[in-house]
């Protein structure tokens, strides 16, 4: 889309119970989510009026709501389900791009962290 602008939501951190692997689902682990969303911030910017955009602390409370009460084997998975959420709820978002990045997954390795990051429009949930 054309002239979308963004509120940007960077490493927010949750514990929760995502993975694949069984000691994953019982013992849990931190996960860092960014979320970045698109949508037109012409008006509110204009206005100064909070109509014209999206309260990032409700963004907030329903990110943290799927991630440390629902549970996914798969990061891409939860992605999917925080992007179909955000449009759900949110009318005025058009695009949602999220990050979820697992710094202590179960993988013997030296690594910062893993992650998956899927960006998703209004169209991909008509």
């Amino acid at each position: 889309m054309n002239n979308l602008d963004s509120i940007i939501m960077n490493n927010m951190v949750f514990y929760a119970y995502h993975g694949v692997m069984q000691e994953e689902k019982v013992l849990g682990q931190k996960f860092h989510v960014d979320a970045k969303l698109y949508l037109n911030l012409n008006s509110a910017g204009r206005t100064d009026n909070l109509n014209y955009t999206v309260s990032y602390a409700e963004v907030y409370e329903l990110i943290k709501k799927i991630v440390t009460e629902e549970k996914f084997d798969l990061l891409e998975a939860l992605s999917h389900r925080l992007c179909e959420r955000i449009l759900t709820i949110f009318a005025m978002v058009e695009e949602v791009e999220i990050t979820v990045r697992k710094p202590g997954a179960p993988v013997a390795g030296n690594f910062d962290f893993f992650g998956v990051q899927i960006k998703r429009s209004r169209d991909d949930y008509a």
